[in-house]
Formats: structure tokens, sequence, C-alpha cells
């Protein structure tokens, strides 16, 4: 039985989640099958165009999945925990979690510019980029250091502490 890997991702709006997030993906795909969840709490991403078919489906309030010979597209409207989106995508080595700061992940912070010290207490490494001086922070000896510019580090560290699950 092959083991799958999860980890998160958090911090401030523009800090290069999204940005890293892919370095990562592109980087383990060659070898391995990535899933990767985004949160959206203030639920803006759009999906759908309004009047095609998918979006009427939709708004009947019924669950939608759309395939086609290269991808499969499911809507729902039913809000859905990890744990679920884990069985519904079953099939991947490695699973990439954008935000859901509460989430019980391996989670790596991600700053620039300045680090937001209340993210310590949800993080097991922070990755910063020369913009930030980390020696003007209180950093837990217990959270790993990572240069954000080095994927292959964080690379490396993903391999090391993500979550069997």
């Amino acid at each position: 039985m092959r083991i799958r890997k999860a980890v998160a991702f958090t911090g401030p709006s523009n800090s290069g989640k999204t940005t890293l997030i892919e370095k990562i993906a592109r980087e383990l795909i060659p070898k391995n099958r990535v899933a990767i969840v985004k949160n959206d709490p203030k639920d803006k991403a759009v999906f759908d165009v309004e009047g095609k078919d998918s979006w009427k489906f939709f708004q009947t309030g019924a669950e939608v999945v759309v395939t086609s010979p290269t991808r499969t597209t499911y809507f729902s409207h039913r809000h859905k925990e990890i744990e679920e989106i884990i069985r519904m995508i079953d099939d991947f080595d490695f699973l990439l979690v954008e935000g859901l700061k509460t989430l019980p992940l391996p989670r790596i912070a991600i700053f620039r510019s300045e680090i937001d010290e209340s993210y310590f207490p949800y993080s097991e490494a922070i990755a910063i980029d020369e913009s930030v001086d980390p020696s003007q922070y209180k950093i837990p000896q217990s959270i790993d250091l990572l240069n954000l510019n080095d994927t292959r580090q964080i690379l490396e560290w993903i391999e090391n502490h993500a979550k069997a699950v």
C-alpha cells in the first residue's frame, strides 16, 4: 500500500502561497500524483460561466459533475471536510493544501516583507525570502526556517514532515 502524504501552506494574502504550491507541484508531478486543495474563505472564486449548461444545472441546487476526455469537474453546494475531500480525490501521492489554518497538517507559513507571529501556533516551518530579517522576530525553536526561493529545500522538508493521510 502506498503512503499518501499531505502538507499545508498558509500565510497572509499575496505572500506567495499559490506561487510556491505551483513550484512544488511542478517538481513533484513528473514522479508523483499530486492533488491540491485551496480554501476560499471569502467565497470569491468563480468556476463556471453564467448561461452555460453546467452553470444552469448548478443553479438548480443539484450536485453537478462535468466530464470530458481531459478532465472531470465537480460542483457542490455542500461544504466538505478535508477527510471527505481526501476520499473523493483518493488517487494521489501528495496533497498540497492552501489555507485552512487550523487543519491538523504539517504547515509551512509563507511571509514576505514581515512575519505575522500569529501564525506560529499553526506552523511547523516558515518560508521567507530576503525581504525578511528573521533576527527581528522571536521564532520558536520548534519552527524550521526555510528559504522561500529554495524549492529543493522546501521539497526536502515536505518529504521529511508531510503527514501520512
